[in-house]
């Protein structure tokens, strides 16, 4: 009897995962991965610098799931089969110890992404995994259910004009940045959910601000005018606008609502998220006394970066050579207000390139959350970003990606 053969498109983390895990877990199974580009593992190569933000240092999966703006309560469920502590002790168990930095970030403890590229080569090489580049699939045709393949199968064809039979398909091949190119999985009677960019950083064409370049701030709030929209976090000025952290979750969570407003929108963004105007307004009032004497320039009592905080009274036409002690309420109330509330037009987008995500992709009501496996057609799996799940920077899409390629890799194991 010939062996059961599983092909994965798709050569990225949860590809891989998917991969290797189900070579691992069943050693009669053939396994061929599929890659259309010549790099495997691209995305892991240059995440977090080159260091491969693994995943976070998150252990309560009602917490964790709070971190994905779509998919949200379908990983939730998928979290109770492999979760962030599983993900730490496969690879440590092969060799690469993670470690968790301040804000819950877990890297290699070699700082480099080669140590999970590695990590994933030498297992597909143990397990005998196939692995074909530069291979682009064409078309995929479901066989129908028989006696000799009484799961239906897939005959794959490649735009080279090979092709290949498989009683399994885990598709892995990432997020589509434009509709048409789900064309080749709407054939098989998926729906997709539109796709639009997800991390991204918020241009402010000719804003003066951006003379700050390179200045980041440890703390601020920011929201978007007229919406819910508001996050906190590290804050980073940019030659094109603004970036970090607090402005990454905010473009994640604010997908859609962004798109659909083309990228034209008003955020209003506070420097001190510890004060808002009226108290403040107060600890203006003790300055006066505490620091008199000194120039307001010279002296400021916020830790805020030195250059953001001449800016800042340049923009609200502070005169920084007054002492404290002579601050005219007026120009006071100035700096109280783009202190807290400083407004900012913002028009257009720049990818977050090392962390490029979409929001969008295969609907999740078309998944079984337990099997990663189409409700439409039966041996036809999914992992990773090609679902419409998406997180927000700090390692949670990978973790996502480990997740969802483990549980198709184990499910397509011991079914086959």
């Amino acid at each position: 009897m010939s062996k059961k053969k599983l092909i994965v498109i798709g050569g990225g983390a949860a590809g891989f995962f998917c991969a290797v895990n189900a070579a691992r877990l069943n050693k009669e199974l053939s396994v061929v991965l599929i890659e259309k580009t010549n790099k495997l593992l691209s995305k892991v190569k240059v995440s977090g610098g080159g260091r491969c933000n693994t995943t976070h240092a998150c252990f309560e999966i009602a917490e964790m799931s709070k971190k994905y703006p779509r998919g949200g309560n379908f990983v939730k469920k998928a979290f109770h089969q492999f979760f962030t502590t599983d993900t730490i002790s496969w690879f440590k168990e092969r060799g690469v110890e993670l470690k968790a930095e301040a804000d819950g970030r877990m890297f290699p403890v070699t700082d480099s992404s080669q140590a999970i590229i590695d990590c994933l080569m030498k297992e597909s090489d143990k397990h005998t995994v196939e692995v074909m580049m530069s291979t682009e699939v064409k078309k995929i045709n479901v066989h129908q259910s028989m006696p000799a393949r009484p799961g239906g199968g897939f005959n794959v064809q490649f735009s080279n004009g090979k092709q290949l039979e498989a009683d399994y398909l885990c598709i892995a091949s990432g997020g589509y940045s434009k509709s048409s190119m789900f064309d080749w999985l709407k054939e098989l009677g998926h729906s997709i959910e539109e796709p639009v960019p997800s991390l991204f950083t918020f241009n402010m064409p000719g804003h003066p601000i951006k003379e700050l370049m390179g200045v980041s701030i440890e703390y601020a709030r920011v929201k978007i005018t007229g919406t819910k929209l508001e996050q906190e976090g590290p804050l980073l000025i940019t030659h094109w606008g603004m970036s970090g952290p607090a402005i990454l979750k905010l473009s994640a969570w604010g997908a859609r609502e962004l798109a659909a407003k083309n990228y034209d929108f008003k955020i209003m963004v506070n420097w001190l998220p510890g004060y808002n105007e009226q108290q403040l307004a107060e600890k203006f009032q003790s300055l006066r006394i505490s620091i008199a004497a000194q120039k307001i320039t010279n002296k400021n009592p916020f830790g805020l970066p030195a250059r953001l905080w001449e800016f800042i009274l340049s923009f609200s036409d502070v005169n920084g050579e007054r002492r404290w002690a002579d601050f005219p309420g007026k120009e006071a109330n100035r700096l109280i207000k783009n202190l807290c509330s400083c407004e900012f037009d913002v028009k257009g987008k720049t990818t977050f390139k090392e962390e490029f995500v979409t929001a969008g992709g295969i609907k999740l009501n078309e998944i079984e959350h337990n099997t990663m496996m189409s409700k439409k057609v039966p041996n036809l799996f999914f992992a990773g970003e090609v679902m419409d799940v998406d997180g927000v920077t700090g390692g949670f899409n990978f973790q996502h990606a480990w997740t969802s390629g483990f549980i198709a890799g184990k499910t397509i194991a011991q079914s086959s």
